[in-house]
């Protein structure tokens, strides 16, 4: 994962005997490692450089395979339109339990997370990936619609554990030079999940014109997912983790439910601003519903539909990639980068989702759910248009994600902050997901899904301009980050020369 700037600085933790090692830097500055010896040294196979194995990259490395494996596999079923189903409607209902439980369990999860660490929220959300697929499984045969709602349901109280533990290390591992690219890698790896997710489909059902999937393709998730929940346990817990230029991520050295249920509220108080980006985050998942169920659902067979999903998720990753790499762009100071983000979601909200109501209004929900329409596949005249909106949709999903995970990332560098913000985002997200789930199922108009999802992204970007240009900074100073934890500058401090060697990387 090592970028080229990163083989020719030397990192600090390279095992070379002229070369410094965390072990003596840390132990030169009185700081004394909380993980083994063998999990600060990087290797080296021929041309490869392999981070070491409790380094911020190699750590973001597992936690973006965890969710490659586990929600991954669950976009891609939900990208599938109605879980896989003929009929939405039993996906809608348990969609609806999911995120509801998700938008509770997810606002207060940074407070379950900085207790319980972040293996066993990874673990326990992965568990439930499993057991809500599964559910559709079952569903197949017996036709049992109060499993999915109850796996739903489950997965919504997993899901935010597994949420929040993410966030909190993908935006508060790196240093802030290099967040962008942070979350551009993690973006592309975990979607790059849901691209093979959809290949499943798509192979096991290439040959079929049939509105639901078989159980062939349930059974390669779970395979998935269950991988997924056991590969958390091989992350170091986050007091291990240690950065190229020997400094520590900002935590609560002894955590207790009590300093975590406090520290929630006083994220609230000392950050009230942060309110600001709760439209944005509502927004994010909101479109969701309207583009699996009332676009690629609707109009098309299962095997078209399998083939935009694999083109939507691709599509994804391309979107992180430019956003990321364009957010650390080191000649632009990070303020004037935060402003010229704000204006690219604009510009494209404004051309997207253009394209996307001139599509609207060639059809309703009265016309795809007649019993003889027949649905479009990619063999039919008229598919390449849409073809592309679906893949500018996915695009614009991964630029909007990115960009709000760095928007919270340019404000603190405190991983129990950031935990705290990640559950935010999470909540009011999921919040926003059971709301159009919701409406989805009542059978609401296309076009009125449509303009909720465009209004709403477009007022959010206006009601979160305030905090883009007044309240992101070209740098967070250490003595703001440390006073919300029990941590002291020493211990968390660079223990190298340079400040910070990974800011280097381009």
């Amino acid at each position: 994962m090592a970028t080229p700037d990163e083989k020719t600085t030397r990192p600090a933790w390279t095992t070379t005997a002229d070369s410094h090692s965390p072990a003596r830097d840390a132990a030169e500055a009185g700081h004394p490692l909380a993980g083994k010896p063998w999990m600060y040294r990087s290797r080296r196979i021929g041309p490869i450089y392999i981070p070491a194995y409790a380094s911020p990259p190699f750590q973001l490395g597992l936690v973006a395979i965890v969710c490659f494996l586990c929600p991954g596999m669950f976009n891609a079923l939900a990208g599938l339109g109605g879980g896989g189903q003929f009929d939405a409607t039993t996906a809608n209902n348990a969609n609806v339990a999911l995120y509801s439980t998700f938008s509770v369990v997810g606002f207060f999860a940074g407070t379950f997370a900085n207790r319980m660490g972040i293996k066993l929220s990874l673990s326990l959300g992965g568990t439930g990936y499993f057991i809500y697929i599964a559910s559709f499984l079952s569903y197949n045969r017996n036709q049992n619609g109060g499993f999915p709602i109850f796996a739903g349901a489950l997965l919504g109280v997993c899901a935010g554990l597994l949420w929040c533990a993410q966030g909190a290390i993908m935006m508060s591992y790196p240093p802030e030079a290099s967040k962008g690219r942070y979350i551009s890698w993690f973006w592309m790896i975990f979607n790059f999940g849901a691209v093979l997710g959809s290949l499943i489909p798509l192979g096991q059902n290439m040959h079929s014109d049939a509105g639901g999937v078989n159980d062939g393709t349930y059974i390669g998730f779970m395979v998935l997912t269950f991988c997924g929940a056991a590969l958390a346990w091989f992350l170091v817990d986050a007091r291990q983790v240690q950065r190229a230029d020997g400094s520590h991520v900002v935590l609560m050295k002894h955590p207790t439910w009590q300093s975590e249920l406090l520290g929630l509220l006083e994220t609230l108080k000392t950050d009230s601003w942060v309110v600001l980006l709760f439209p944005m985050f509502l927004a994010s998942n909101w479109f969701y519903t309207y583009q699996f169920n009332d676009v690629n659902l609707a109009r098309f067979n299962v095997r078209t539909r399998a083939l935009n999903g694999v083109l939507y998720w691709l599509s994804q990753i391309v979107g992180a990639y430019v956003f990321g790499y364009a957010l650390d762009i080191s000649r632009v100071r990070r303020s004037m980068r935060a402003k010229a983000a704000w204006a690219a979601l604009f510009v494209i909200t404004m051309a997207i989702w253009g394209g996307g109501y001139a599509w609207q209004r060639q059809y309703t929900r009265a016309e795809t759910s007649a019993e003889d329409y027949v649905k479009m596949d990619w063999t039919g005249g008229g598919y390449v248009g849409p073809m592309f909106l679906y893949m500018f949709y996915g695009f614009y999903d991964a630029a909007w994600q990115t960009c709000v995970y760095w928007f919270m990332g340019a404000l603190t560098n405190n991983g129990r902050k950031l935990a705290n913000f990640a559950g935010f985002y999470k909540g009011i997200q999921s919040a926003g997901a059971a709301i159009m789930f919701r409406v989805d199922a009542l059978g609401a108009p296309f076009m009125n899904e449509f303009a909720s999802c465009w209004g709403l992204l477009a007022g959010s970007l206006l009601i979160a301009l305030p905090i883009i240009f007044m309240k992101v900074r070209d740098t967070v100073p250490l003595e703001d980050d440390i006073k919300f934890s029990d941590e002291t500058i020493e211990e968390v401090m660079p223990t190298l020369a340079h400040e910070d060697q990974e800011s280097k990387v381009n």
